[in-house]
C-alpha cells in the first residue's frame, strides 16, 4: 500500500476516533453507566446472570449490592470450565482464547478469558486508538513508512478442548489482521518463538537491517534487545541501525528505572515516549499527550471500572466506588467488569488519578507488591521516585531492584533490606543510602513516622547485585521475556532471600 494511501486511511479514521473519545471526554459517567447497562444485558442469559438476577438489575448500584467482588482465585472454577469447552458460564459468546499469565507471584498459571468482543473492540480498538493519538500529536510523524519492531511474550498457542491458551500476545498475533502483520517484525515465525535467548539473535538477525521506525514492548525486555542490536552491530547508538525510529511504546513496568539507559542509547530530543496500560485482562489507558507520564482512561472499551481506596484493601470494609466518586491523589486498586465475562474482578493493579477532567491516571503498582510490614505503608511508586534522586545525585545507574521487610527479633527494631543490581556503582555506596532513605521520608510520611529517632524502623541496608543476577534468577523459573516481571517491594522475605543465595561471583 503507497505510504500517502496509508496516510489518508490513517488520517480519516484518526478524525473520526478523536470525535468518539471526545464524547467519553465529556460524558464519562453516562458511557460508562451505558456500558455496565449493556455488558449486564448481554450476559443476563448465561449461568452467572441468571445467579446474581441480570435481568431486572437497571443502575449501577443495584448492581454492587448483587455481584460480589471477585479475584481469579474466585472465579477460577467457572474459567476452568469454560476452557473445558463449556459455554454461556460468565459470558454468551463462546470463547476459545485464554491469556496464560502466572506473574512472579505464583507458579500457577492464570488463564484470563479472551472473548471475540474483548480482541476487537478492546485489544485492537486500543492498538489503533494508540496509533490515532499519536498521530494526532504528531502530524509531521513519519512511522507508517517503516515497521513496528514488536516485543511479545515467548509461548506459542496450546490446544485445550477445542480451546486455546498462551501468551496474551500470541493470541494477538494469532488473530492479528493482514495490515498489521504487514507493518510489523519480526514476523510471526519468530515473534513467537519460545526460548527467549535464541529468539532475542533471530529478532536481532530479521530486523537490523528492516526499516524500523517505532518499538512496542516492555521496557526491561526491550533494553535487553536493543543492547543486544548494539552488541551485534558493533554500533553505539540505535539512530546507526535505524535512522528513521521516532517512538517507543512501553508497558507493563514502569518506565522510570530505565529512562537514563533509553537516553544514552536512544540520544535524541525529539525522541518520543508513548506508555500504554494493559494486560491480560484488557487495555485500560493510553499516553494522550507528549511527555507526559499521565494516562489517559479508556471509557469505550466493553470495560465498567470501579475503585477500592488502598485504605481500606486489606479490611472487611471494601467498597468499591464509580468513577464519579474518585478523588484527586487517593491511591486505589483497580476493578473491572469486562466484555470478556469478567464481573468486578480485582485486576491487582493500583493507580492514582491525576485528573478527573479527563480521567487520567498514573500507575503506582501492585495490590501485592508494597511493603507494610510495620504501618509504613511503601507502595512503588515512592520506590522509584527515592530511587530516581538517589542515582540522579550519585551519579548511577540501576538495572534491576527488589526490597523485603527485616522482620523485628528479640530488641532489635525492624527495617527494610533491598537488593540493587547497578549498571554504574555508585562512588559512595553510604551516601546513596542516605539519599533512599531521606528521600523516601520525605514523600511518604508513614515510612518518616517509623524511621523517626529509629522509632520502628532503623536504616535501610542495600547489598549490590552481581551482573545478570534478576535475569539469571528469572531464567531459574522459566520467566524471561514478554510481561514477566520482578517484583520490586514485598510483604515477605521469600524473592529476596532466593536473590541473595545466588547473588554469588
Amino acid at each position: 500500500m503507497p505510504i500517502p494511501l496509508v496516510n489518508s486511511v490513517a488520517s480519516w479514521f484518526l478524525k473520526k476516533r478523536i470525535h468518539q473519545m471526545e464524547l467519553f471526554i465529556k460524558y464519562p459517567h453516562d458511557v460508562q453507566q451505558e456500558l455496565l447497562h449493556k455488558l449486564v444485558q448481554r450476559a443476563k442469559s448465561t449461568e452467572l446472570g441468571k445467579q446474581y438476577g441480570f435481568e431486572s438489575i437497571k443502575n449501577y448500584e443495584q448492581f454492587a449490592r448483587r455481584v460480589p467482588v471477585t479475584t481469579y482465585e474466585c472465579f477460577q472454577e467457572k474459567i476452568e470450565r469454560g476452557r473445558q469447552g463449556e459455554a454461556n458460564i460468565f459470558w454468551p459468546t463462546p470463547i476459545r482464547w485464554f491469556a496464560q499469565s502466572s506473574g512472579t507471584t505464583n507458579a500457577r498459571s492464570k488463564y484470563i478469558p479472551v472473548s471475540p468482543e474483548s480482541l476487537e473492540d478492546c485489544h485492537y480498538a486500543a492498538s489503533k486508538d494508540l496509533l490515532c493519538i499519536y498521530l494526532n500529536n504528531n502530524p509531521e510523524a513519519q512511522m507508517f513508512t517503516g515497521k513496528s519492531l514488536r516485543l511479545g511474550g515467548s509461548k506459542k498457542l496450546y490446544e485445550n478442548k477445542g480451546t486455546f491458551y498462551g501468551d496474551l500476545s500470541a493470541i494477538l498475533i494469532d488473530n492479528m489482521p493482514f495490515w498489521a502483520e504487514f507493518s510489523s517484525t519480526p514476523g510471526n515465525e519468530v515473534s513467537l518463538m519460545d526460548d527467549w535467548e535464541t529468539k532475542m539473535q533471530a529478532i536481532v538477525d530479521e530486523t537490523i537491517n528492516e526499516k524500523v521506525t517505532s518499538l512496542a514492548g516492555v521496557p526491561s525486555w526491550m533494553l535487553v534487545l536493543l543492547n543486544t542490536v548494539l552488541e551485534t552491530t558493533q554500533k553505539r547508538s540505535i539512530f546507526e541501525i535505524w535512522p528513521h525510529l521516532e517512538v517507543y511504546f512501553h508497558g507493563g513496568v514502569s518506565f522510570e528505572p530505565y529512562r537514563e539507559q533509553y537516553q544514552k542509547i536512544l540520544p535524541r530530543s525529539q525522541f518520543k515516549y508513548y506508555e500504554i496500560y494493559n494486560a491480560s485482562e484488557g487495555f485500560f489507558a493510553i499516553q494522550d499527550q507528549n511527555n507526559s507520564s499521565e494516562l489517559l482512561l479508556m471509557l469505550d472499551y466493553g470495560i465498567f471500572y470501579e475503585f477500592i481506596p488502598m485504605d481500606g484493601y486489606t479490611t472487611e470494609n471494601q467498597n468499591p466506588i464509580p468513577l464519579s466518586a474518585v478523588m484527586l491523589g487517593v491511591n486505589y486498586a483497580v476493578v473491572i467488569t469486562t466484555n470478556a465475562g469478567l464481573w468486578r474482578y480485582k485486576v491487582g493493579d493500583t493507580v492514582r488519578f491525576t485528573s478527573l477532567s479527563p480521567y487520567r491516571i498514573k500507575v503506582t503498582g501492585r495490590t501485592k507488591h508494597h511493603i507494610n510490614a510495620f504501618g509504613e505503608e511503601l507502595i512503588i511508586e515512592n520506590a522509584e521516585k527515592a530511587l530516581k534522586k538517589a542515582t540522579a545525585l550519585t551519579q548511577s545507574e540501576i538495572v534491576e531492584y527488589t526490597a523485603a521487610p527485616i522482620f523485628m527479633t528479640g530488641q532489635e527494631k525492624g527495617a527494610h533490606e533491598w537488593l540493587i543490581e547497578f549498571k554504574t556503582v555508585p562512588e559512595n555506596p553510604e551516601k546513596f543510602r542516605k539519599l533512599l532513605d531521606e528521600t523516601l521520608q520525605e514523600i511518604n510520611s508513614d515510612y518518616a513516622a517509623k524511621r523517626f529517632n529509629n522509632l520502628t524502623l532503623n536504616a535501610p541496608s542495600i547489598h549490590y547485585g552481581r551482573y545478570n543476577l534478576f535475569y539469571d534468577w528469572l531464567k531459574t523459573k522459566d520467566k524471561l521475556g514478554g510481561q514477566h516481571k520482578v517484583p520490586r517491594l514485598s510483604n515477605t522475605r521469600e524473592y529476596l532471600e532466593e536473590l541473595l543465595e545466588m547473588n554469588v561471583k
